[in-house]
């Protein structure tokens, strides 16, 4: 193989996916550099949709988009496997052995040389050690987390439908925990679920029997947004039957029960975490690296980690300055899609020896969707800087072009307009909710 560059993307979310496909059609396609995708798993979603996969809104399927037909078109390799150790010296990434569903070892453990190493792998639910959380609580950080998720809502409804038919107790508490973006859609989400269902046979189950309850320790849902915004979110929910409790934090989870600092005890058969983030766990035994208590490698303003020239990061895996700000930049998707737009100008200077393009993070503002509800949201005007607060149908439509312009991003105007149309077809012939 010819001696090229070689820049190696560890990580196929929403950031890392664009910049290898952007680097693919410029410098791959050209054999002007190498470029090498790794991901633990074979397909990517993008992460803000699992909530409606989860529920049953959304049909994965329908929306993955599968790495090795996607490096074929568009000039990278893809290799499968989960980063395990950086060898920094000799400039080699580690992948731990890839194992089938059996436990038995497929590929071996791997090396792969580097020249340039990019580190994007977002970031999981960060439950503070709560007590039974990890033993009684749903995450959904990723595509078979949704999966397992819907698959038991839909037993859950099953069980309690047949338990109706027969007169006997079938209230349905579910609770989520975290009132951020992520919490509040799934609220509206699962609100949807219980009234479609009825309609595919389940009438024996009604909405009123499955109680929704949304708990946030901070003062108001969505404390990152602003105040007109959360307002907005809680008058929605709480419209749609959701009860809303704010300044509770949970001191403990257990199979039934969520318990409250206060001692309050809630039933709940279904918990979702959906509160705080941090980046995976391995990044903070790295040798080499410097990371914060959330796991975030620390990195420039150029993105470069503050330990090495050679090594960068991007997303909700990395704490990136911000100039004029003593706030970091936010684990948002726009974050991650404005640097990786960044990232692809700085690694395409990188080979003619240029200087890296410091990132400077844009706030478009926040939209938050509820269902087929309503969505309401802020937008940053460009010039004035000033938030324009929005919702309705102008918002939901602001809402979808994001998707739009991440698809965009992958696969180019002519295919998402195709992928548009598609969609439009599946759900005109589809079922509201996929039921299996």
């Amino acid at each position: 193989m010819e001696n090229l560059h070689h820049i190696v993307v560890v990580g196929g979310g929403a950031g890392g996916l664009e910049l290898v496909t952007r680097l693919g059609n410029k410098l791959g396609k050209k054999r002007k550099a190498r470029i090498t995708l790794v991901d633990a798993g074979l397909t990517h979603v993008w992460k803000p949709l699992l909530h409606e996969v989860a529920s049953g809104s959304l049909d994965a399927s329908a929306n993955e988009i599968n790495y090795r037909a996607h490096a074929s078109k568009h000039h990278y390799e893809f290799q499968l496997g989960r980063m395990a150790d950086l060898d920094q010296i000799g400039r080699n990434v580690i992948i731990a052995p890839f194992l089938d569903q059996e436990g038995n070892e497929v590929v071996p453990e791997r090396r792969i040389h580097y020249d340039t190493l990019v580190i994007a792998v977002g970031s999981n639910a960060n439950d503070f050690g709560t007590p039974g959380a990890q033993d009684h609580c749903i995450f959904l950080d990723s595509l078979p987390q949704a999966r397992r998720f819907h698959n038991r809502l839909l037993n859950a409804f099953l069980r309690k439908n047949y338990e109706a038919d027969c007169d006997a107790s079938h209230d349905l508490p579910i609770t989520i925990i975290g009132a951020g973006a992520t919490g509040v859609e799934l609220a509206a989400e699962l609100r949807l679920a219980s009234r479609e269902l009825p309609v595919y046979g389940m009438n024996h189950l009604r909405p009123e029997d499955i109680s929704i309850t949304v708990i946030e320790a901070a003062d108001r849902i969505l404390p990152a947004l602003p105040p007109r915004i959360s307002a907005a979110a809680t008058r929605e929910l709480e419209h749609q039957n959701v009860k809303v409790l704010t300044g509770q934090p949970v001191n403990e989870i257990t199979d039934s029960t969520v318990v409250m600092k206060d001692g309050t005890e809630l039933d709940s058969e279904m918990t979702i975490w959906a509160a705080g983030i941090k980046a995976p766990e391995f990044l903070s035994k790295l040798e080499g690296l410097d990371t914060n208590k959330g796991n975030q490698v620390r990195v420039r303003q150029t993105l470069q980690a503050t330990t090495s020239d050679n090594v960068f990061a991007f997303g909700d895996c990395a704490e990136c300055p911000q100039p004029d700000s003593d706030m970091p930049v936010p684990p948002r998707a726009q974050a991650a899609h404005q640097q990786a737009d960044t990232l692809f100008k700085t690694l395409c200077n990188r080979l003619d020896g240029k200087e890296a393009v410091p990132f400077v993070y844009n706030d478009h503002g926040s939209l938050i969707n509820f269902s087929r509800y309503t969505t309401v949201g802020n937008l940053m005007g460009n010039l004035s800087g000033r938030s324009m607060y929005i919702e309705g149908k102008v918002a939901r439509l602001f809402y979808t072009s994001l998707y739009r312009m991440h698809q965009v991003a992958l696969h180019g105007m002519l295919r998402t307009g195709i992928i548009w149309l598609m969609d439009r077809i599946s759900r005109a012939m589809q079922p509201k909710l996929k039921l299996h």
